[in-house]
């Protein structure tokens, strides 16, 4: 379930990136094909280029008219001959083609030779076996090799060029010795015989006057510029598919922990206690880090490896060395297997040990002066060392087997290095396998294992990730507790800043009792209802349950005639002017923080509410007055001025109801008065609701609500709760003097 739920909304993040997948996919197809185009041209130049002469096939690209009546005597193919070969006379040449053609064969000048045609693929491919036979005969013949002329028992009468007495022999006499001369060649590979071809080829070359060196000059340069242009192609293409892989990753991490942290923002307090702050912070950097680091390789070595390695096998396929290649890939997928058996569970690991090490971080650099005043610095350290410890043992041992892995393979891939040119030499040396062959041939074993490596690196990275995945997926997929209705209903604005609780229990998840029942009443426009109680009464609780921090479990609130449950959540808190028990405060200004929640108002609407919340006296004494900086959780404040900004901020939202959570408890007793006489002339319209341990702060209030464990057990105005609720008069005389109970 976890797992289809994540993949599922990965998809659709990932299908916003159909496009660049596409083009990075085709890219990688490109770069593949390029990689794998390298090492025939090598091969080609090596085993064409240098060994033979630039010469690239055993059809000659021109011949003297004895080798060619020669050939078209013996062939069985002499219609796609006569196709492919024309006969040149110089004189019958325009003056252009003079030039052309007496330069590069200056034997044309004396007397007519057959010169090649432009031949098609499957005209060379017919013709190049039967060819290199024949140029192989003929050219014996011509040069008058007596063990070819005894060979084939050639007449003895022969007083003139071997090869024209040859070629006025009856056919059937010349058929019968090329076909014995052929078997000679049974046992030979193609490879040898193309060779021996090509030597009988520059030998023909030479009496035409053709020069070799410039053959194979010009041969090494075109395909050394062919290299060159797939070279570039190929760095090119590679920077595009780094740009755009990394960019699709990054774009995708952005998606990815948006998608999370709008997730985390709708969390309640419940979710919030499920997961640690300390966390949700690593799910949402660390983890999403890993996240797009595997997606990195996965655009750019999962798709690109199977091309590069499946290509390269079909590049070798049939070589009599391929069981090299498949013993590297064995030794490569042991050393994997080992592996993961030994250093997977610790990958695994490394995320929780992270999350462990940024919890300790945070509730040391939060209890900084808890820590001083207690001087548990020492002890403090030890903790954060254990953990920190752990963690870079961990990671020890992770870069080790990493680092030990690394110059294994690479043993392994010099190691097959090795194995090939051993095996191979002696195939060079038997003549059945060419020095280009050869070393073509150790490039696309290392095509294979490289791309063998590359998912092996992939595969190990894989479960780390895979464990980010999950943990992000837990986030994701956690079902909150305050469910936002699909039908919202309207609040009635007949009713406007009227809040009702009916019948109202709550108790927290997984607690085995209520923490409030059988909670009733009703707080209207332009009055104060305040909260008292002992610690734990459950006063917070409740004022909490208004903006839907949590839902209650039995009975309903209603505000504005509605029940909150049936509301749109923003609609509701947007209603609500809130101050926290802790004031808590963002880095930036003292005009964005008041203006947090209004950013819309003006700034005579934020100087009005810094007036009410008594805080406009300090604000103005600063220097850079609204302009001040207020750093993170605003430690450059005291926390009376903190407070005293928490309370602006709510009032600049000009809402129909107000909660206050002990939002005094850090002002001095003038700064109260004054502050509480401010609310009561400025916000006359509002429902306001106190939270206090104070008396003092409270007993104007049009209504006291008395909380004793839960319950209420007092209600009513301060002069009706000292006749009537015991407990009330119990907090009043523990904070009032008699003579000023009646005050």
């Amino acid at each position: 379930m976890l797992k289809g739920g994540i993949m599922k909304q990965i998809g659709g993040i990932l299908k916003k990136f159909t496009f660049p997948i596409l083009c990075i996919i085709v890219l990688l197809w490109i770069q593949a094909t390029c990689d794998l185009s390298l090492p025939d041209y090598t091969a080609s130049i090596i085993n064409v280029g240098i060994q033979e002469k630039g010469i690239d096939s055993t059809i000659p690209s021109a011949i003297r008219s004895d080798i060619y009546e020669g050939i078209l005597s013996l062939s069985d193919q002499k219609e796609e001959i006569e196709q492919i070969y024309e006969k040149k006379s110089y004189l019958e040449l325009s003056e252009r083609d003079q030039k052309k053609y007496g330069k590069k064969y200056p034997l044309l000048r004396n007397e007519s030779i057959y010169i090649r045609k432009d031949i098609s693929k499957d005209q060379k491919e017919l013709l190049e076996e039967e060819f290199a036979f024949l140029m192989i005969l003929v050219e014996a013949i011509d040069s008058g090799n007596q063990e070819v002329i005894e060979q084939l028992k050639l007449p003895s009468n022969l007083d003139e060029n071997p090869l024209k007495a040859f070629n006025k022999l009856d056919g059937k006499i010349k058929k019968e010795i090329y076909e014995t001369y052929k078997k000679t060649f049974a046992n030979y590979e193609n490879s040898m015989i193309k060779q021996i071809a090509i030597e009988s080829i520059k030998n023909e070359y030479l009496k035409i006057g053709l020069n070799l060196d410039d053959l194979q000059m010009s041969y090494i340069i075109s395909n050394g510029i062919v290299m060159i242009s797939i070279a570039a192609l190929i760095m090119i293409v590679a920077v595009l598919i780094g740009f755009l892989a990394s960019r699709t990753a990054a774009r995708f991490a952005f998606l990815l922990r948006n998608k999370l942290v709008e997730k985390i923002m709708s969390f309640s307090n419940k979710e919030f206690d499920e997961f640690s702050t300390a966390s949700l912070i690593t799910r949402s950097t660390n983890d999403i880090q890993q996240v797009q680091m595997l997606f990195v390789m996965v655009l750019r070595i999962v798709v690109y490896s199977p091309l590069l390695g499946i290509g390269a096998l079909l590049k070798v396929m049939g070589n009599s060395m391929n069981w090299v290649i498949g013993l590297a890939i064995g030794l490569i997928l042991l050393i994997v297997i080992i592996l993961f058996i030994f250093a997977m569970p610790k990958f695994k690991l490394v995320q929780k040990l992270v999350d462990k090490l940024n919890l300790v971080s945070r509730e040391i650099l939060t209890g900084i002066p808890v820590i001083r005043a207690f001087s548990t610095e020492l002890h403090e350290e030890q903790r954060f060392d254990a953990a920190n410890q752990e963690l870079a043992k961990t990671n020890l041992f992770c870069n080790r087997v990493m680092g030990i892995m690394m110059p294994t393979m690479n043993f392994i891939m010099n190691g097959v290095a090795i194995l090939i040119i051993w095996v191979g030499a002696k195939q060079v040396d038997m003549g059945t396998l060419q020095v280009g062959t050869l070393m073509a041939f150790i490039t696309y074993t290392m095509q294979v294992i490289m791309s063998f490596l590359m998912l092996s690196m992939v595969s190990i990275m894989l479960p780390r990730a895979w464990v980010s995945v999950k943990r992000i997926a837990e986030v994701l997929k956690k079902e909150n507790s305050i469910i936002e209705t699909k039908d919202p209903v309207n609040f009635d604005d007949s009713k406007k800043g009227i809040v009702e609780f009916k019948d109202v229990y709550f108790r927290y998840p997984d607690a085995e009792e209520d923490v409030l029942e059988e909670i009733n009443f009703v707080a209207k426009p332009g009055t104060t209802t305040a909260f008292i109680g002992s610690t734990g009464s459950g006063k917070s609780t409740l004022i909490n349950l208004i903006p839907r921090f949590f839902d209650v479990t039995g009975g309903k609130i209603l505000i504005d005639g509605v029940d909150i449950r049936k509301t749109n959540i923003h609609e509701l808190r947007s209603k609500i002017g809130y101050v926290p028990q802790k004031g808590i405060l963002f880095s930036g200004t003292i005009r964005s923080n008041i203006l947090f929640g209004a950013e819309d108002q003006s700034d005579e609407n934020m100087n009005r509410a810094a007036k009410i919340a008594q805080a406009s006296a300090f604000i103005e004494e600063k220097e850079q007055q609204y302009e001040s900086e207020i750093s993170q959780g605003g430690t450059n404040v005291s926390g009376g001025q903190r407070q005293r900004i928490s309370i602006a901020r709510a009032l600049a939202t000009n809402s129909d109801i107000y909660i206050f959570d002990d939002s005094f408890s850090a002002l001095d007793y003038k700064t109260d008065v004054n502050l509480r006489k401010a609310l009561g002339e400025e916000i006359q319209n509002a429902t306001i609701f106190i939270v206090a341990q104070r008396i003092s702060t409270i007993m104007h209030a049009d209504q006291i609500i008395v909380l004793d464990k839960g319950a209420i057990v007092g209600k009513g105005t301060h002069a009706e709760l000292l006749e009537t609720c015991d407990i009330y008069k119990e907090i009043a005389l523990s904070q009032l003097k008699e003579d000023e109970l009646h005050g």
